[in-house]
């Protein structure tokens, strides 16, 4: 069964059991969806649509937010094109004054020639290591060097509508600075944090309603630092495809990879642009082609309030008082999954977030969680000692 854009839902292309695998990504399904063409009439306040997104004139959309009838219609048309339309917009001038985004390159320059000089290694999500240069935690980074600077850079109206028009007054910025530089390699396509971060086994193991889910809880966004022409490898994107529910086990196969080879769109972007993106909708940077572009951006991962506990655990205490209990049960033959389960209520087993400087992806999307540490001390025997010192070196690489 399924449902159109223009009937207001996501389109359900899938049977709509409790479990997805790849069995359920159906490349026919996916050509239908994302085969649509975005309709002008559903972005009056758009400038134009192009390549089937919609672009925003950054000044007109904030005076319309700005008037008490306009806001709601500028929050919901925002919305409608990130979840039910093609999921990516274009602000044209998100930043006015080109002087604020110069003052923050500035800064990002000096802190990867830093880094640089101190031989940092940078590992990357999508991208080999050494393919670019990354900032880790730019916006902490950026504020400890230059606070007057970050103050002009985080006032801006544009970024806070978006922000807030998808996850609500309460969201948390996050941003990591990429810069690809000439010969650069585009990266695979891929769709993005949180289930995008995992392996297609850790996927599959979540429910159907949790892929669903993933997309509400964060919102993607980039500032262009400079021109990004397109031979400068500016993102690719494949609009509408936001809305395939088996899409964070569909990014992996080949053939949806090679669709997205043939059908993606290229935005070129001014320095000052921004864009932002449904984190479920299939993209890639793209290949710096150009002698002399060092294509810089602020990628901006924006977080919704909500996805936090109700309580503070010392889950490194925890899992250390555990441990010696699950070695004797171990020893005694109790199952497998049994001390699993222990281990899934003692420790974090998420690795985010974490310290991306001291404790980066080299090897995988993500790097080992606290309960990957406790399981192997417990599959492989380690004296307590061990484990508390493996455990309060993560902390210490996961600290800010």
């Amino acid at each position: 069964m399924s449902r159109t854009a223009a009937q207001g839902a996501p389109a359900r292309t899938w049977p709509g059991t409790v479990d997805l695998s790849a069995e359920d990504c159906d490349l026919d399904a996916f050509r239908e969806l994302v085969g649509q063409r975005t309709d002008p009439g559903q972005y009056p306040a758009a400038e134009r649509v192009e390549q089937n997104v919609p672009h925003y004139d950054s000044g007109r959309l904030t005076a319309l937010a700005a008037a008490p009838e306009g806001a709601r219609a500028v929050r919901e048309e925002l919305v409608r094109a990130l979840l039910d339309g093609p999921g990516v917009v274009v602000l044209a001038r998100a930043f006015p004054d080109p002087a604020v985004v110069d003052r923050a390159s500035d800064v990002f320059r000096a802190l990867i020639e830093d880094e640089r000089a101190r031989g940092a290694g940078r590992g990357d999500h999508f991208a080999a290591p050494g393919a670019n240069d990354r900032v880790w935690n730019a916006l902490e980074k950026l504020a400890l060097r230059a606070p007057d600077v970050f103050a002009d850079y985080y006032a801006n109206e544009a970024l806070a509508l978006v922000c807030g028009a998808w996850l609500g007054p309460a969201y948390q910025l996050t941003s990591q600075v990429n810069v690809v530089n000439p010969g650069g390699a585009a990266q695979r396509p891929h769709r993005d944090y949180h289930l995008g971060f995992l392996s297609q086994e850790q996927a599959a193991s979540y429910p159907a309603h949790v892929h669903r889910l993933s997309p509400f809880l964060t919102l993607q966004g980039a500032v262009a630092h400079c021109d990004m022409p397109v031979e400068s490898g500016p993102t690719l994107y494949l609009p509408h495809s936001q809305k395939y529910e088996p899409g964070y086990l569909a990014w992996r196969l080949p053939e949806f990879a090679g669709y997205f080879d043939e059908h993606r769109v290229q935005l070129p972007l001014e320095k000052g642009d921004a864009v932002f993106f449904n984190p479920a909708l299939f993209h890639a940077a793209g290949h710096n082609r150009s002698a002399d572009i060092r294509r810089m951006a602020n990628l901006l991962q924006v977080s919704s309030a909500f996805g936090r506990a109700m309580e503070t655990v010392d889950r490194a205490a925890v899992a250390a008082a555990v441990h010696p209990e699950l070695l004797r049960r171990r020893a005694r033959g109790a199952p497998e999954a049994s001390l699993r389960r222990v281990v899934a209520a003692a420790a974090e087993g998420y690795p985010f977030p974490t310290n991306l400087d001291r404790d980066p992806p080299v090897d995988g999307l993500a790097p080992p969680s606290q309960a990957d540490t406790v399981w192997r001390a417990v599959a492989e025997g380690w004296t307590p000692d061990r484990l508390r010192q493996d455990l309060q070196a993560g902390d210490e690489r996961r600290r800010s």
